[in-house]
């Protein structure tokens, strides 16, 4: 009788754990808010004001942007780290905060503290080179590489940022001796580009486009997994010489581990509905991103992705932020 006491007690406190989740689906959100990200005025800032704005307006409550920059993400990643798992605190950022734990000591885990929601968008980088460069395409640049291993150097911004690791992939995957000539950021690095004191660069399509349509830097190609709409007369890299590379910056959102599946979904929703919405879509294109709105899946697939591949990238070639 004991045992059966005590199943029957366990199924009622099931019970009432699933019958509280269903309920808190369907009252949230019944007090505001809030999104945490990156630094004022920023690309993650942009979004995360687009978006709480068109949740404002679905959820008949307040949804707050809070600014939590600096440190590489770490401050706003450990504030959704130690926040109550209800839905009502999420972050937006970029795969710095998946990222950065592979770089340098941080005071959290993103496979252990985060619940994804969504992917917001995407935005990929462009192989670009000097027009001296003899090489028109991605199978012409590795052949040339190849035959002239430790000759061609390419720049990247700072360590660990997306066109480094972009570039390091490529490397990697082609198997290919070319040397890295680091700046601070692509603003440094472009102007030497430009006058060929460097030869090769992996930046977002945002920062080059002007550049390649005036004639001073040549495209080979994008490194999205399919071709963008943003670039629509590139080929990918992929296709033209190497086979499976993908390489893209990235903006997501997460909530607190443990947060109900229930409420996840329902963020993603209505993220994902205002996000595709015309004018919300326009405006992410003219910044130069596309909108996603990955499924929680999805999403955690990608970061379990970056985190596996970029990870061995980094080991690799031993780079450490510290």
């Amino acid at each position: 009788m004991r045992g059966l006491h005590r199943t029957a007690w366990l199924s009622a406190a099931t019970a009432c754990v699933l019958s509280t989740g269903v309920v808190d689906a369907q009252t949230f959100p019944n007090k505001p808010v809030r999104i945490l990200t990156g630094e004022p005025g920023a690309s993650l800032d942009f979004a995360a004001r687009l978006i709480a704005q068109g949740l404002t307006t679905a959820f008949k409550q307040q949804v707050i942007v809070e600014n939590r920059g600096g440190a590489s993400g770490a401050i706003a990643a450990q504030t959704l780290a130690k926040a109550s798992p209800d839905g009502y605190t999420t972050l937006i950022y970029g795969s710095t905060v998946w990222i950065a734990p592979l770089l340098q000591k941080m005071p959290y885990d993103p496979l252990r503290d985060f619940a994804p929601i969504t992917l917001v968008n995407m935005q990929p980088n462009i192989i670009v080179v000097h027009p001296a460069l003899a090489a028109k395409s991605v199978k012409e640049l590795i052949a040339l590489a190849k035959a002239k291993p430790g000759e061609i150097n390419f720049a990247t911004g700072q360590a660990g940022s997306t066109n480094h690791l972009a570039a390091l992939l490529f490397k990697s995957m082609a198997d290919i001796n070319i040397v890295h000539i680091p700046y601070k950021g692509t603003g440094q690095a472009l102007p030497d580009l430009i006058a060929g004191r460097v030869q090769l660069m992996f930046p977002n399509a945002g920062a080059v486009t002007d550049h390649v349509k005036s004639g001073r830097l040549r495209a080979l190609a994008v490194t999205s997994a399919q071709p963008s709409v943003l670039v629509p007369d590139l080929p990918t890299v992929a296709a033209t010489g190497l086979p499976g590379y993908e390489s893209i910056a990235t903006q997501g959102i997460f909530a607190p581990i443990r947060t109900p599946a229930a409420i996840i979904n329902k963020l993603q929703a209505e993220i994902a509905r205002v996000i595709h919405q015309p004018d919300v879509r326009d405006k992410f294109l003219a910044t130069g991103v596309e909108v996603v709105g990955s499924s929680p899946a999805q999403f955690a697939a990608t970061v379990k992705l970056d985190i596996t591949r970029l990870g061995k990238v980094i080991r690799d070639a031993g780079i450490r932020v510290d």
